[in-house]
């Protein structure tokens, strides 16, 4: 019989030590390893006991709890279908969420602070409604406390799929992409190899976990590698660096960084037994990158992904970690940069459509088959509708996503590049470069920014100027705007298409 490739049964093959600590979440509350398999194994026969089967589809809704993390592994050990989504959500994203994905199963915080769910799940006779609270009748976490511990991991294949993660949908309605078992242990194979990951690490978690970045990444990583979790409810600055002395890794988004950047008490003292600070999700600037530094002694590792392929590049461990850059291609993953308009493959140095193959990458979109006409090319690589580089070292760079892309006047102008000079400037906190509609260049290059503490007003001519002297004419914008701050989704990345709502009429008559 061939070997089970179940992910959980590979992420835990190596497990040596049950005695080890899993996750702390308090001083009180800490899981052990063998505690990890105790109620993994209770959460799948509950699943099981009211009639969930392999391929079965577990939509979950919640704030971010440790139970979250067992009812996830037991999917894995079932061969049911993971789903997550934003807890933050409105009735009527959810209702599209649940709409799409026809759970067998919803599971939320808690059914009776959100009676308009209920009622909305009510009405979908199919799917069986449970909750996670310590206590009531519909509580999943009542039931599993009941359950025996012992189960037998459901035997799959390397293509079966272990999840559905939704993208973020900033053109449309989100797209659930399929992650099958195969990708996701590949993904934690190679980062805990690439990073050095080991039993003796203890991994800071600060992130949400309906997301790749939080949930795959961080803890399939940890998993394999027979680490531990500091479990964070959320990023609390003062709690991160209270915490910073007990733990060996944090992976973050830039945000964090600023934050932590500018706080009196982060130092290199403090971070002095840290080994890794990893960031994504978002490009990280230079400037912060380098005040990282001087702060710390510590070069912060960027790397590279997304939810179709998880992820797909990283700086290296061991080896210059290049500042505005997202390092190499993982161990089996390929990438190449193609012309958008010829298809012409690139050399390094050309900007073009980043294109990626490899066990990583999805197997397509739910109830979405014609999109693989679309999304892969006929040799199976991936076109993930971002834009970028190789340098001449062999470094990705990311230019921005190709609907990002602006073209003003007939020339090519990419938002990443002009916003590393925007925000090396001493007045910029964050930048945002967008197209916005112009009745002479088509498109109008348009900087919304945030000013950094201690800057009030902004001369916006200086900046231009100052921008003008480090790019080429057409790339300085033709207007700076000064916000209070960017808006952004749970993973910190900047929403460009809200931006370019709000500012569609700069240039119009009207204005």
């Amino acid at each position: 019989m061939s070997k089970n490739k179940n992910l959980f049964s590979q992420l835990t093959q190596n497990l040596k030590n049950t005695k080890n600590p899993f996750i702390t979440v308090s001083a009180e509350t800490v899981y052990l390893y063998g505690d990890m398999l105790k109620l993994s194994g209770r959460y799948a026969n509950a699943l099981a006991a009211i009639g969930i089967q392999k391929n079965d589809r577990i939509l979950v809704q919640t704030e971010k709890q440790v139970e979250c993390i067992w009812l996830y592994l037991a999917c894995l050990r079932l061969g049911a279908i993971y789903i997550t989504i934003n807890p933050a959500y409105t009735l009527t994203e959810t209702e599209y969420f649940i709409t799409d994905s026809e759970p067998k199963l919803f599971v939320t915080t808690d059914l009776n602070k959100n009676l308009e769910l209920l009622k909305l799940l009510e009405t979908r006779t199919e799917t069986i409604i449970k909750d996670l609270q310590k206590t009531g009748n519909n509580s999943l976490r009542v039931m599993a406390s009941c359950e025996n511990p012992d189960f037998d991991t459901c035997f799959c294949n390397n293509e079966d799929i272990a999840a559905i993660l939704y993208t973020s949908g900033t053109t449309g309605r989100s797209k659930g992409a399929l992650i099958s078992h195969q990708n996701l242990f590949s993904n934690a194979k190679a980062l805990a190899n690439i990073w050095h990951m080991s039993s003796s690490d203890k991994l800071l978690h600060i992130l949400p976990i309906y997301h790749t970045h939080g949930l795959f990444v961080a803890f399939n990583s940890t998993l394999y590698s027979g680490g531990s979790i500091l479990f964070h409810k959320n990023f609390a600055v003062e709690a991160v660096i209270d915490a910073i002395t007990k733990v060996t890794v944090l992976m973050g988004v830039p945000t964090h960084y600023i934050r932590l950047i500018s706080e009196r008490e982060f130092s290199k003292e403090l971070t002095s037994t840290m080994r890794l600070f990893i960031s994504g999700s978002a490009p990280l600037s230079s400037e912060v990158h380098s005040n990282f530094k001087k702060i710390t002694g510590l070069d912060i590792l960027e790397r590279y992904g997304m939810t179709e392929t998880n992820m797909i590049a990283s700086n290296p461990y061991e080896g210059e970690r290049k500042s505005g850059t997202v390092g190499f291609p993982l161990p089996d993953v390929t990438v190449r940069i193609r012309d958008i308009e010829t298809g012409i493959l690139l050399k390094n140095g050309s900007v073009g459509s980043i294109e990626v193959k490899g066990p990583n990458v999805f197997t397509g979109y739910w109830k979405m088959e014609e999109r693989a006409k679309v999304d892969f090319h006929d040799d199976g690589f991936f076109i993930t509708g971002d834009l970028g580089f190789f340098d001449s070292a062999g470094y990705l760079n990311i230019s921005g996503r190709d609907k990002d892309l602006i073209i003003s006047g007939g020339l090519n102008v990419y938002p990443a590049e002009v916003e590393r000079v925007m925000d090396a400037l001493p007045q910029v906190g964050e930048s945002a470069l967008i197209g916005i509609p112009h009745p002479d260049f088509g498109e109008g290059v348009t900087a919304v920014i945030t000013l950094r503490n201690g800057h009030a007003t902004v001369n916006e001519q200086n900046l231009r100027n100052r921008i003008r002297n480090q790019l080429a004419s057409f790339k300085v914008p033709l207007k700076i705007i000064v916000k209070d701050q960017l808006p952004k989704n749970a993973m910190g990345k900047i929403q460009k298409n809200l931006l370019r709502t709000e500012f569609e009429d700069t240039y119009s008559e009207k204005s």
